[in-house]
């Protein structure tokens, strides 16, 4: 998957939503337009831009596929050494 190698000098943004009618999870990296979705694997699918960066990121059956009780976020910081 070389459009997710490349993924963490990209982003300009992100946002997750969670939409529980639908236990669904998008993870938005960027405002970009969306040219083409890509099916990773069941219920995952990935958007891409004209040049095949990664827009956005949809997990279909997210709490359920894996237990999932409670989401949380951690800003990493790189080290300064």
């Amino acid at each position: 998957m070389p459009f997710l190698i490349d993924l963490l000098g990209r982003i300009e943004k992100m946002k997750v939503k969670y939409f529980p009618d639908t236990d669904t999870a998008l993870i938005e990296f960027t405002d970009r337009e969306v040219y083409e979705t890509k099916e990773i694997s069941e219920d995952i699918y990935v958007d891409l831009d004209q040049n095949g960066n990664l827009v956005n990121m949809t997990i279909e059956h997210a709490k359920a596929k894996v237990g999932l009780r409670e989401f949380s976020y951690q800003e990493m910081v790189p080290s300064l050494e």
